[in-house]
């Protein structure tokens, strides 16, 4: 009936895992960690629960459609953005609430925020036939010509965003939507563009309580499907014979037998240790790495005037935060940094009079021991920026715990502590991420690394179609491929 290990509980790995559960087959997942959930955790400290990882869901549905029922939060405004020159955006959720607040900031834009929705939700819709639905075709010319041309080929983010808008202000609110996968607006494709689309249409979602919620109610359904879940099991290689996956070798010497092996792992930790493969290793380090994150929980007294769920203040010079990130590999001397503060809609998250502030730097994935200055040094030049444009915590602030990229890489075996595995940095980005389907028979991949790319939805997608892969070549009790 097809035996199957999942190396990796994060939430791509879990929610494969239990979908081919449902299949019929007999699943034993595999997780290093002494907890299911990857990069969708949290931090407590005194009372204080910050987010490591998503700040918010969209694409509930997607969740819905593994089983999850728990209630969700809309907080009552999408984002604020604060720009350098101190004058502030508001996303609503409505469209034309939007366009409304596009036109405060910016008179006479509203119509162009409009026509961007528009193009948006087109390439969007094109996303949801190509994309999202399963494997990619080797190359543009193997999809529908009215999805490609739907989203913008052969042009970045920042060119489809002047294409849009005048005001310099709106092309760096645009621009914004690359770092959803941690890559560069200069160069990334237009099609990140439809990210706003999901946002204005299925809304940015809370769970109460915090999102790691959401994995303990996969760990209940992997529980309910007859999942073997194996916490704190290091995998120490993927193991073949003949062009096929025979199972797995633990960190203990133990081997698994498998007819299918998933692997929720970086792309770069599988090609690079378990399973080497140099030719697809090589492939993966051409993409170059997404950013990755530095993270300042703040355990912060009083509550703030008019602060809402998730801000964004922005840099001044965008295209220099950009060259600082990906061109010079350092953290950006004049950072964006997005705030997130749960308490607001959630009285939990922190102690009675109090806020939880999630401080979030886009930074290179590298370890900080090779920046110019201490971790310690670039945090505290982070708030000084933020008391610059509005935002001083100056005798509020209780603590300041860091998380860094060497966390990122350590916990969760990220390549250089990347967040998103490779860059999206070409306008065929998408063509040349890592496929689900390995080059062994029986070996899938999912994850954020990985086709269709990063992001709680995402790796829920590819989950999706690592199932329907699986179904297709390894029948419930058939021989297989």
């Amino acid at each position: 009936m097809g035996e199957v290990t999942v190396v990796g509980g994060g939430v791509g790995g879990m929610a494969a895992a239990l979908l081919l559960a449902r299949q019929g087959r007999r699943v034993r997942l595999y997780e290093r960690l002494p907890r299911l959930g990857g990069k969708l955790a949290e931090h407590r400290r005194d009372g204080f629960t910050f987010s490591l990882g998503p700040s918010l869901l969209t694409m509930p549905d997607v969740f819905r459609g593994l089983g999850l029922r728990r209630d969700l939060a809309e907080p009552a405004e999408l984002c604020r953005y604060r720009f350098a020159d101190g004058r502030v955006l508001t996303a609503r959720r409505d469209p034309a609430l939007m366009a409304v607040e596009v036109d405060r900031l910016a008179p006479g834009e509203g119509a162009s925020w409009r026509a961007f929705h528009a193009w948006a939700a087109g390439c969007l819709d094109a996303a949801g036939r190509t994309v999202f639905a399963g494997p990619l075709p080797r190359s543009p010319r193997g999809g529908r010509l009215a999805d490609l041309r739907a989203v913008a080929p052969g042009r970045t983010l920042h060119g489809q965003a002047r294409r849009f808008f005048r005001d310099p202000r709106l092309v760096q609110y645009v621009d914004r939507y690359a770092t959803y996968a941690g890559s560069d607006p200069f160069r990334a494709p237009a099609a990140l563009g439809c990210i706003p689309a999901l946002e204005h249409g299925q809304g940015g979602w809370y769970v109460p309580g915090g999102l790691a919620r959401l994995a303990e109610d996969l760990a209940a359904l992997l529980d309910e499907a007859g999942v073997e879940v194996h916490l704190s099991a290091p995998v120490a290689a993927v193991e073949e014979r003949g062009g096929r996956v025979t199972g797995l070798r633990l960190a203990g010497g133990e081997r698994v037998p498998a007819d299918v092996v998933v692997v929720n792992a970086d792309a770069a930790q599988l090609y690079g240790h378990l399973l080497p493969d140099r030719r697809r290793l090589r492939r993966v380090a051409a993409l170059g790495t997404s950013s990755s994150v530095l993270l300042l929980l703040a355990g912060v007294e009083g509550r703030t005037p008019g602060l809402t769920h998730h801000t964004v203040v922005f840099s001044r010079d965008y295209a220099r935060e950009f060259a600082d990130l990906f061109g010079a590999r350092l953290p950006p001397r004049d950072p964006t940094v997005y705030i997130g503060c749960s308490a607001v809609d959630d009285p939990s998250q922190a102690p009675t009079g109090a806020e939880n502030w999630v401080m979030l730097v886009n930074v290179p994935a590298r370890d900080p021991e090779r920046w110019p200055q201490s971790v310690e040094s670039y945090r505290d030049m982070v708030l000084e920026r933020l008391a610059e444009r509005g935002h001083d915590l100056a005798g509020r602030l209780r603590f300041v715990d860091v998380f860094t990229p060497a966390d990122v890489r350590d916990r969760y075996g990220c390549w250089g502590g990347a967040v998103y595995g490779g860059a999206s940095n070409r306008v065929l980005a998408p063509f040349l991420r890592p496929g689900n389907r390995g080059p062994r028979r029986g070996l899938y991949l999912v994850g954020g690394s990985v086709h269709p790319g990063g992001g709680l939805p995402l790796v829920v997608l590819g989950a999706r179609i690592v199932a329907d892969l699986v179904a297709q070549d390894v029948p419930p009790g058939g021989g297989g491929r």
